[in-house]
This record gives structure tokens, C-alpha cells and sequence, in this order.
């Protein structure tokens, strides 16, 4: 019994004073508190100096690719997110049409070709035509005699109606779908035994997008027989709400992304003056070269359109920007009094143009690390302060 009471007074005098090792030479090893600096040298506040602080040598600096810019001021260019449909340009783009009423009598070009100028696409027949070429074979025949007499050997009044019946002969012609070039043909060689017989011909070269009609289909005056379009540049038609519109100025850059095959680049060439009733956003229209053919009418896009905003903002680049171990956005500062020496300071954020984040905390002027942030935050780390990148 007295031995079990010896013991138990024992562990209670060894609980109620702790005991500290010692380093094996009868010396005792002082604990360290949250107050006291682990480092020789320094005063109270050393560890909030040496952890919130980094020096950096010339050489440290130039090796690690370190930049140091004033933040300042500067007018970013935002770019406006929005989605487009690829159109095709029609300022670049013609449909071919009978101009009377006509029988389909051969077809000459499909869709999908690649025509030039001048090109024949399809071989009409008409009444009108024939009525009209045979005027034109009369009145032309009677200048050509007229002409060859001359104003002394025929009355003035004969010479001007010769000529006159020529020219409204020929204009009839053209009227009704003939060119210059088949017409001066026709007076070489002749009508042909059909006389009703014409060629529609591509008024420009571009790519054949449409020919809804059949050989020996009776067609009438207006009927579109070709969609002919120059693929080379096209429109990509976006929607913007009214205030993002009046940000965006004619000739501002534009980015097109395409789904699975890179960015192209184009630029704003209109703005819709009306409000869509019933999207209640304005046009704009971005105009693309597409020498490569990657876009294709009736395709959706992604695009990237500059906004003209003149506004300035204190800005610097988004990998300059890091976060501390407490969840503060934090920048890199350079020391006024010390070349080479940095600590982070907390900034906000508060939104991103491009490569560059628009922040507040901080005054025009101050010297901020803009390249190389990820070295000085490992440099830091190396004294105990945990700053990871974003």
C-alpha cells in the first residue's frame, strides 16, 4: 500500500512540472514560441521581415528572366465574347435570273463549281428572244448600208432613225440576258437556226452555292437559276446586346474561333442600325479572309470583337498575380529603398482583358514584379511563406 502511494506521487509532482530534454551534456534545450525567431540575429519581428520579404542579387534576377515595370495606367482594348453564323459576303456574291420567260435547253455548270467570269452556266430559249434578235438582225443590217452611204448620200433624218433602231434593237437583246460579246458574235456568224437560242453567262467567278432547276423546265422572269458566291471573303454575323454594341467601332479587330481548327482573324466592317424585335440585340458584321475555305455559310462560331473602350485602367499582366496562403491576390512589390528586394502585398481584382487583370490596392507608380513572379514566389517559399500561383 505505501509503495502504490510513493508512485502516485510520483507521476503527479512529473505532470505538474514538464521536463525538457537536454542535448545529452546535463544542457537544456529552450522551446521555442510563436513570438521567438528561430534565426540568429534578429529581433521580435525578424520572422514576418525575412518570411514577407525576398532578396534578390543582379544576377538572381537576370537568370530568372525577372521584369520590373511602374503599374500604370493604360487603355486595354476588351474583347466582347459572342457567338456568329458564318453568311456569305453579298457584296460578293451574284444570282443569275432569266429576264423573260424561257425553256431550260442545256445546263452548262453545277453546284459546287468553281466558274470564272464570263463563264457560260446554262442555254435558254424564248420567244421574246427570238422576236428580239430578229429585230436586232433588221435594224443592224439597214445602219450597217446607212453607214457605209454616208450623211452625204442619205437625208440627216434617215442616218439618225438607222441609228437609232440599231442601238434600241441591241439594248432589247441585252435587256432579255445577252452580253456585248454574244451579240457581236451574233452579227459575225449569224443567228443560229433556232434563233430564240441564249446563253446565260457568270457575272462574276466565285463558287456555284445553288441551281434548283431541271433541263427543259419553262422557267419565268426572275427565277434565280445560280447561286454564284466569292468564298474567298465572308461575313460572320454576331448579336449584341445595345450598350455592348456602342463599344465597338467600324475596323475594329476580331477573332473567329472555329470548333476544332484554330482562330482566324477578321474585322468589324458594319453595324445594324435597328434592333432586333424580337432578340433585342444589334447586328455586327465581321468581315474574314477565308482563302482556305475553313468557314462555310450556315456555320456557328465563336468570336472575340475588340471593344473601342477609351477608358484607362491600372493594369499588369494576369501571371503576375499570385495567391497567398490565406486566399489574398497578392503582387510582387520591389522595396523603395532596396534594389532587388520584394514582398508580396494583397491587391483586388478586377476583371481580365486579354493577358492583362485590372486591379485596385495599389497607387500609379509602384514597382511591381510583371515576368518571373513564379521565381521570387519560390524564393519566398523558401522561408517558410506559402505563395502559390493562381
Amino acid at each position: 500500500m505505501k509503495k502504490l502511494l510513493l508512485l502516485s506521487a510520483v507521476a503527479i509532482f512529473t505532470l505538474s512540472y514538464p521536463v525538457f530534454a537536454g542535448d545529452g551534456h546535463g544542457h537544456e534545450e529552450k522551446p521555442q514560441t510563436e513570438t521567438e525567431d528561430s534565426h540568429d540575429g534578429h529581433d521580435d519581428h525578424g520572422e514576418e521581415e525575412a518570411g514577407g520579404e525576398v532578396d534578390l542579387t543582379p544576377k538572381n534576377m537576370k537568370e530568372a528572366g525577372i521584369i520590373i515595370e511602374p503599374l500604370r495606367l493604360q487603355n486595354l482594348e476588351a474583347e466582347i465574347k459572342a457567338s456568329g453564323e458564318v453568311t456569305i459576303n453579298s457584296y460578293l456574291s451574284s444570282k443569275v435570273t432569266p429576264r423573260i420567260e424561257a425553256q431550260i435547253v442545256a445546263r452548262h455548270a453545277k453546284l459546287g463549281d468553281i466558274v470564272e467570269k464570263g463563264q457560260p452556266l446554262v442555254t435558254l430559249s424564248g420567244v421574246a428572244m427570238a422576236e428580239a434578235i430578229g429585230e436586232l438582225m433588221v435594224a443592224h443590217k439597214e445602219w450597217r448600208r446607212v453607214k457605209q452611204l454616208g450623211k452625204a448620200a442619205v437625208s440627216a433624218k434617215r442616218y439618225s432613225s438607222a441609228k437609232i433602231s440599231d442601238e434600241q434593237a441591241t439594248a432589247k437583246v441585252m435587256a432579255y440576258g445577252m452580253n456585248k460579246d454574244q451579240i457581236k458574235n451574233l452579227h459575225k456568224n449569224g443567228a443560229s437556226s433556232n434563233p430564240g437560242l441564249f446563253q446565260l453567262v457568270a457575272p462574276q467567278s466565285g463558287t456555284i452555292v445553288s441551281d434548283e432547276f431541271i433541263e427543259g423546265e419553262l422557267i419565268e422572269p426572275g427565277r434565280v437559276l445560280f447561286n454564284i458566291v466569292n468564298e474567298d471573303v465572308l461575313w460572320i454575323e454576331s448579336r449584341l446586346s445595345p450598350n455592348l454594341a456602342k463599344s465597338v467601332e467600324i475596323g475594329a479587330k476580331a477573332r473567329i474561333h472555329i470548333q476544332g481548327n484554330g482562330w482566324l482573324q477578321g474585322k468589324v466592317v458594319q453595324k445594324h442600325h435597328m434592333l432586333d424585335e424580337e432578340t433585342r440585340t444589334i447586328g455586327v458584321r465581321i468581315e474574314v479572309n477565308n482563302e482556305e475555305h475553313r468557314l462555310h455559310s450556315g456555320m456557328y462560331v465563336d468570336t472575340r470583337i475588340q471593344s473601342g473602350n477609351k477608358d484607362k485602367y491600372l493594369a499588369v499582366p494576369t501571371a503576375a498575380i499570385l495567391r497567398s496562403s490565406d486566399g489574398d491576390w497578392v503582387v510582387f512589390v520591389e522595396s523603395e529603398t532596396k534594389a532587388g528586394e520584394f514582398k508580396p502585398v494583397e491587391i483586388e481584382t478586377v476583371r481580365s482583358v486579354g493577358e492583362y487583370t485590372v486591379i485596385k490596392g495599389l497607387p500609379e507608380g509602384t514597382r511591381i514584379v510583371t515576368k518571373g513572379a513564379f521565381f521570387v514566389q519560390s524564393e519566398l517559399a523558401k522561408g517558410g511563406f506559402a505563395v502559390h500561383n493562381h
